[in-house]
């Protein structure tokens, strides 16, 4: 729980405030960048939200995986409790309730005929837990490495689903791991892509053609204005990592939606490609 007492000074004066417990996941002023922005070590309030804003704000309040942000301004609490999962195209959410374990990692949530899907595991909130089983529960959790699970336990307690992962991270306890470095079809519209470099087992989940979900190995950088990855915070090898983004050339989706990072939206898959060509020739020169 934040406390005022504990508000960064540099929060402008009003309800909303961040505390110095924030990590700097980037949750918050991804999600409300009218409201959050990133001040270097930690995220701060820039701008107090408008009524229009009141909501989004509320909303970052409740993902921010550390308890950071507060508010004295509670009216749009309860509706944003019953926000997510969150939209984001067609039946693709975020999921919000971020976790620490998992340095704020987004997770989604996949509303499908066949079987939900959650893409990496959130926190196992009960507002979360309790609007997941009204639209009929999880059929399979995917996580894209080792470092992105949080409570997937109580998903898989809660739900019964199956969880999926490469075996490369070595990650105990799990449902079922995929082999290889062979693309495997889940289902019709589910491909399971491993691309090893940031960890050993790390993967992609590409869902209708159309929606990339990269985990740790890929994201939009709005400063850059690029798709990008990082040499810094590579765990198994930047040099495989490089070789799994090329890989991805290969497949058609417009959509990239990371568990870290910004994501990035294009209205065709040959826009997309090009992004990731360009994105990729500036990242073989690091």
């Amino acid at each position: 729980m934040a406390l005022r007492s504990k508000a960064y000074p540099d929060n402008v004066p009003g309800a909303f405030f961040v505390d110095t417990s924030c990590i700097d996941c980037g949750t918050c002023y991804t999600m409300a960048p009218d409201v959050f922005l990133d001040a270097g070590d930690h995220s701060s309030v820039h701008h107090q939200p408008s009524e229009i804003q009141r909501m989004r704000a509320s909303m970052a309040l409740l993902a921010c995986p550390t308890g950071s942000i507060g508010s004295e301004d509670k009216a749009s609490m309860a509706e944003a409790l019953g926000a997510f999962p969150d939209p984001i195209e067609d039946e693709v959410h975020f999921c919000g309730f971020t976790a620490e374990n998992s340095f704020g990692a987004w997770s989604y949530f996949i509303r499908r005929e066949a079987g939900n899907v959650i893409m990496d595991s959130p926190r196992a909130a009960q507002p979360l837990m309790k609007r997941i089983a009204e639209q009929g529960g999880v059929k399979m959790m995917v996580l894209s490495h080792q470092d992105d699970v949080a409570d997937h336990a109580a998903f898989r307690e809660r739900f019964e689903c199956e969880r999926i992962m490469h075996s490369g991270d070595r990650y105990p306890g799990l449902e079922r791991y995929i082999e290889g470095d062979d693309p495997v079809q889940l289902d019709p519209d589910l491909l399971f892509i491993p691309t090893p470099g940031h960890t050993a087992g790390s993967a992609c989940l590409l869902y209708r053609e159309t929606f990339l979900f990269t985990g740790d190995h890929l994201w939009w950088n709005p400063k850059r204005e690029m798709l990008s990855a990082s040499k810094n915070f590579n765990w198994q090898s930047w040099p495989q990592q490089l070789k799994s983004l090329e890989k991805l050339l290969d497949f058609e989706f417009r959509w990239v939606l990371p568990g870290h990072g910004a994501s990035k939206r294009t209205d065709t898959p040959e826009e997309m490609r090009k992004e990731l060509e360009r994105g990729l020739e500036y990242l073989k020169k690091l």
